[in-house]
């Protein structure tokens, strides 16, 4: 499906490849985005497009000379990891709930930390230059030393999958953990209060910002960078430890080769150059989709996720959907569903069928196939996935 250019009245324009309307918080929120003197060209808004903080989920801005910490997000970095194993389906019979458990007992969701620190940890280069990041994490090196390597709660997820051919895929959803939310947290609050002290009239507080050439701008993009590269290392050191679970299940613990390994971010800033131009690209809930770039979009856990190719579209600043979106938030899911209903949409997964995880129920979601069907101009389908085994954070 091509975009269409919405019917506001902003400044700049907002492409939207969403195959429903925006409600009017929605609606507030673009416009919000797209009146902000410093965006460039457009707006591009993905088909899972849904209610954030400041900027749309599911948005993509370009801008200039400046950038919005806020539309990054809280989890820098937050993204997908996920390889295609030599295992075929009828190798897993009789081990799912014995996989499931080693998981769960190997690697920490949630709030939970490692209680023992991996020599790849330690090897991680980022860690010589955690002194120079932002004065209020300086006592949160330990506490990132000991989270690297584990899930994180909410919609984190480690799976299990089989493709249509019956071949195995690990698959991870993580971000930069407790560091990353602490970095953007006060970076967000100095964004804040230069706005206020500026007497800045921003159309919503979250849209604070920095300008480049200021130190308050250095900062923010040194740490937003060393935040992003420790939540691709955190997929990265998860990944070798699921993989090695996989493997001695499968393969008594013989180490394999995977077939294909794709590691992506979902919500990030980089400095990219579109329509010729040197330009801050924010991706809040989307993942660049370049022509040689692989991307991951997963569904809910009882659905199907895909493996994708990206086909260089430039309306869309080279992006696609990082997922089916939630149609229904964490405490409406949950007053909503009962039990009996995430045993349901959950069957044939191999999970926790409990009220914990009931926020996180397929039902919460959007149809992945809907936000598929909205992006044929985006990306080419790799690969399509149904988790067998899925652990939430």
């Amino acid at each position: 499906m091509p975009y269409e250019r919405l019917n506001l009245s902003t400044p700049k324009p907002v492409f939207s490849w969403a195959n429903h309307d925006l409600g009017s918080q929605e609606t507030a929120m673009a416009k919000n985005v797209a009146s902000l003197p410093f965006v460039y060209k457009h707006v591009a808004l993905m088909p899972d497009v849904h209610l954030g903080k400041g900027a749309l989920v599911g948005s993509v801005l370009a801008t200039q000379e400046a950038i919005i910490p806020a539309a990054v997000g809280v989890d820098i970095g937050c993204g997908m990891c996920a390889i295609q194993t030599s295992f075929s389906a009828d190798q897993l019979d009789g081990k799912l709930k014995k996989i499931r458990l080693d998981i769960e007992a190997e690697i920490p969701v949630g709030f939970n930390e490692n209680k023992e620190i991996e020599k790849a940890v330690y090897n991680w280069q980022g860690w010589s230059s955690f002194k120079t990041l932002h004065a209020g994490v300086k006592h949160l090196e330990n506490k990132a030393l000991k989270q690297m390597g584990s899930l994180g709660g909410g919609n984190h997820f480690l799976e299990v999958c089989l493709d249509t051919e019956n071949q195995v895929w690990l698959m991870l959803h993580s971000g930069s953990r407790n560091i990353g939310n602490m970095l953007a947290q006060n970076h967000i609050g100095t964004a804040k209060d230069l706005a206020r002290l500026a007497d800045n009239r921003l159309p919503d507080p979250d849209l604070a910002y920095f300008v480049s050439g200021t130190p308050e701008f250095a900062a923010y993009w040194r740490d937003l960078q060393w935040a992003q590269n420790y939540a691709r290392y955190n997929r990265d050191v998860m990944m070798a430890r699921f993989k090695r679970i996989v493997e001695k299940h499968l393969v008594g613990g013989k180490p394999t080769k995977p077939l294909l390994s794709v590691n992506c971010h979902h919500n990030y800033a980089e400095k990219e150059t579109h329509y010729g131009e040197a330009v801050y690209v924010t991706r809040k809930g989307a993942v660049r989709a370049r022509t040689e770039d692989y991307g991951i979009i997963p569904g809910s856990m009882g659905a199907k996720s895909y493996i994708v190719k990206g086909k260089g579209n430039a309306e869309s600043y080279c992006s696609c959907s990082h997922g089916a979106g939630r149609t229904m938030s964490r405490s409406k899911a949950k007053n909503y569903f009962t039990l009996d209903d995430l045993i349901e949409q959950t069957q044939g997964v191999e999970c926790r069928k409990d009220a914990g995880i009931l926020d996180e129920i397929p039902g919460a979601y959007k149809p992945i196939e809907a936000v598929m069907a909205n992006q044929t101009d985006l990306v080419d389908v790799v690969a399509t996935l149904k988790q067998v085994v899925c652990v939430k954070g």
